[in-house]
C-alpha cells in the first residue's frame, strides 16, 4: 500500500484509500487531494515523487495545474464585478477600446468567462514565448476577428481565455492578473497558489511528467480545418512548458497556475461557503450565484463533448454528472487536474497531480475522487 501522507476525516475514508489505490496501480507519480466541508478541511493528503529523481512530494509541493488556473482567474472577474467595477453583461470593448475593431464590438465580458467569445485561439499562429509578454497578446487579440458569431456557440478557449481577463482585469485596475490574484485573494487566504510564480518559490515545485505526443492539438484530432485543431495549434504545447522557469514565471492566466490541492481548495472553500470563508470575503453570495446562470449548453467546438457552461466555471450535465445539487460547479487541466464546488453542500474539492494523462478531459483519478468526496459530503 502506498504511504499517503496528511489528514483524513474518518468520513471521508472512501477518499484516502482511492487516492492510495491510484498510487498501488501505477498510475501516480506525486499528487495531492483536499476537501473542505462548510470551510472546514476535511481531507488534506500528498503522496509520491515531485520530481523524476524521487525528491518525495511534501505538504507544500506545487505544480503546474493547467486549466484549473481559469477558475482562480474566474474568481478575479467575479471579485470585480461585485466590487461594482466590471459588468459581466458589458461589452469587453468598454473596458478595453482597442478590442472592438474587426467585429469584435459584440463581445460581452460572460462571453469571454464562458467560451463563447469566438477568440479560441490566435490567428495568425503565435509561438510559446509570446504567451510571456501579455501587452503582445493583447495586441494581437485587438487585431483578430471572431472565428463565430460571439455568444451563440461555444468552443473552448484553452489558453486564450487567460489573456483576454488579464488585459480586462489590467484596464479596470491597473494591475496585472497575478498582482490582483495574490494580494486579495490568495494572501488573504493563505492559499499556495500563484498565476506567475516568484522565484523564491521554486524550491516547492515539482516537475510536470507530460503525456507522449506531440503537441496538445493531438488530442482533439488530425482536421486541420477544424476549429478545434485550429485553436490547439494556433499556440502549439507539448505538455513539457511548465518545467522551464520562463512559463512558471509568466503570467498565465488560463493555464499556468503553480499551487496544490490545497490551495486551490482553499480558494474555492470561499466560494462553497457563499463568497467567504474564516472572515476573508471574495465576493457576496448574489454574486456567487451569478457563476450558475447558465450561458450555453451544447457541443463545444474544441472539446467535442456536450458542455453546459455558467459564468467562468463548466456546469454539471449528462457530460460531468458529479452532482445531483443545482449550485455545484467544476473545472479541469489538461492531464488530469480537477476542482469540485458544490455550494448547496458547502463542499469544495481539489485533486493536482503531476503525471499527465494526455486527454483534455476524462481522465478518472480526480473525478473517482470528486465522486467520492461529494457522497461522503452530501
Amino acid at each position: 500500500m502506498a504511504e499517503v501522507h496528511g489528514y483524513c476525516d474518518e468520513r471521508y475514508e472512501a477518499v484516502r484509500a482511492q487516492f492510495a489505490r491510484h498510487f498501488d496501480e501505477g498510475l501516480e507519480v506525486g499528487a495531492s487531494v483536499c476537501v473542505t466541508k462548510d470551510g472546514e478541511t476535511v481531507v488534506d493528503l500528498w503522496a509520491g515523487d515531485a520530481d523524476s529523481d524521487g525528491r518525495p512530494w511534501e505538504e507544500h509541493t506545487i505544480c503546474n495545474v493547467w486549466s484549473t488556473t481559469k477558475t482562480m482567474a474566474a474568481i478575479v472577474l467575479l471579485m470585480l464585478s461585485d466590487r461594482g467595477l466590471l459588468d459581466l453583461d458589458a461589452p469587453v470593448a468598454q473596458y478595453w477600446p482597442e478590442f472592438g475593431a474587426n467585429g469584435k464590438e459584440g463581445v460581452l465580458v460572460r462571453h469571454v468567462l464562458a467560451h463563447t467569445a469566438g477568440l479560441p485561439g490566435w490567428s495568425p499562429a503565435i509561438a510559446v514565448t509570446d504567451l510571456y509578454d501579455l501587452d503582445v497578446s493583447a495586441r494581437n487579440f485587438e487585431a483578430q476577428a471572431p472565428w463565430w458569431e460571439p455568444g451563440t456557440r461555444s468552443g473552448y478557449h484553452a489558453i486564450s481565455q487567460g489573456h483576454l481577463e488579464a488585459e480586462i482585469v489590467r484596464r479596470v485596475t491597473g494591475a496585472s492578473i497575478g498582482t490582483f490574484f495574490r494580494n486579495e485573494v490568495a494572501g488573504p487566504l493563505g492559499a499556495e497558489f500563484h498565476i506567475g510564480l516568484p522565484e523564491s518559490e521554486e524550491h516547492n515545485v515539482g516537475e510536470l511528467f507530460p503525456p507522449d505526443v506531440t503537441s496538445i492539438g493531438e488530442a482533439v484530432g488530425s482536421n486541420v480545418e477544424s476549429v478545434a485543431v485550429r485553436a490547439l495549434s494556433s499556440c502549439p504545447l507539448n505538455g513539457s512548458e511548465p518545467n522551464t522557469r520562463e512559463w512558471r514565471a509568466a503570467e498565465i492566466p488560463a493555464a499556468g497556475g503553480q499551487g496544490n490541492a490545497r490551495g486551490v481548495a482553499r480558494v474555492h472553500a470561499a466560494i462553497a461557503n457563499g463568497g467567504t470563508v474564516d472572515g476573508v470575503t471574495l465576493m457576496s453570495e448574489d454574486t456567487v450565484n451569478r457563476i450558475f446562470e447558465e450561458q450555453i449548453e451544447n457541443v463545444d467546438l474544441v472539446l467535442g463533448a456536450k458542455m453546459r457552461l455558467g459564468i467562468g466555471f463548466g456546469l454539471m450535465n449528462e457530460t460531468v454528472p458529479l452532482s445531483a445539487n443545482p449550485r455545484s460547479c467544476f473545472w479541469g487541466g489538461w492531464g488530469g487536474s480537477i476542482a469540485v464546488i458544490d455550494v448547496d453542500s458547502g463542499l469544495s474539492m481539489s485533486y493536482v497531480m503531476n503525471r499527465m494523462a494526455p486527454e483534455l478531459m476524462g481522465d478518472l483519478r480526480g473525478g473517482t475522487l470528486a465522486m467520492l468526496a461529494l457522497m461522503a459530503g452530501a
